[in-house]
């Protein structure tokens, strides 16, 4: 496969991987020369093809059924990752979900379930995956710019969400400092994916919030992760890093 091969011999999990940003990282960590687990929940045959896509060009990679808003079926994938390439060295927790509503009519399963899905999984992931981490492992979590502006009526569950990701990250970083494992929050802005088409009805009002003019590719996020997840970054941990092309200047 190509990319720079700065990842041989490591073994990645990434949550929420058949789709959007997390396969654009998937696919960035297997060019980079990673065995590359990920996770999916709604989307077999996308989860499918992004595996074959993979093996295709050389790669190795696992597709796992996982439910995030599970945390027996998070520390199994986890689990599972391990057993099949022997390793685990990069945990990238991109799974995440978005339940739109105003506070007057929010449902409290819906408020559940996205803390569930979008914050208790990272923990649960992040503590099982840092069991098997050895000095150099690399723990990288998608958060959002929403944890900063919200910008939008209805992001109130979702913001907290995603700013309570950022606090998180800070604390396990601390916690797993001594081991040499670093712990970081890449916060993408706008980015234009199946779910968030460039070409969506409301895609023109959100470009012109951002000062670049456009919105984000997926794999402009998954290079960011790349570098994060590689050796050159080891001295950057409990950062909340955003890429959002101004947006939130």
């Amino acid at each position: 496969m190509s990319g720079n091969r700065d990842k041989a011999g490591k073994v990645a999990l990434v949550t929420g991987g058949s789709r959007g940003i997390g396969a654009a990282i998937v696919k960035r960590l297997a060019q980079d020369g990673a065995a590359v687990a990920f996770t999916f929940s709604s989307s077999p045959d996308k989860a499918q093809a992004v595996r074959a896509g993979i093996e295709a060009a050389g790669g190795r990679a696992l597709a796992i059924r996982a439910d995030s808003a599970d945390p027996a079926a998070v520390r199994a994938a986890v689990e599972g990752a391990v057993a099949a390439f022997g390793r685990l060295d990069i945990l990238v927790c991109n799974a995440g979900i978005l339940t739109r509503g105003p506070i007057d009519t929010y449902s409290i399963e819906d408020f559940d379930r996205m803390v569930a899905v979008n914050v208790r999984s990272v923990f649960v992931a992040a503590q099982a995956a840092s069991r098997h981490m050895g000095e150099g492992g690399r723990i990288v979590v998608i958060g959002s710019i929403v944890a900063e502006r919200s910008a939008f009526p209805g992001a109130s569950v979702y913001s907290m969400t995603k700013a309570a990701l950022a606090a998180m990250v800070r604390g396990i970083a601390i916690d797993l400092a001594p081991r040499g494992i670093t712990v970081n929050n890449v916060q993408p802005g706008p980015t234009a994916t199946d779910m968030n088409p460039a070409d969506g009805p409301h895609s023109d009002a959100v470009r012109n919030l951002v000062p670049l003019g456009r919105l984000g590719r997926s794999e402009e996020i998954a290079s960011f992760v790349g570098y994060l997840a590689g050796a050159e970054a080891g001295f950057v941990t409990g950062a909340s890093l955003s890429i959002d092309g101004g947006y939130t200047a």
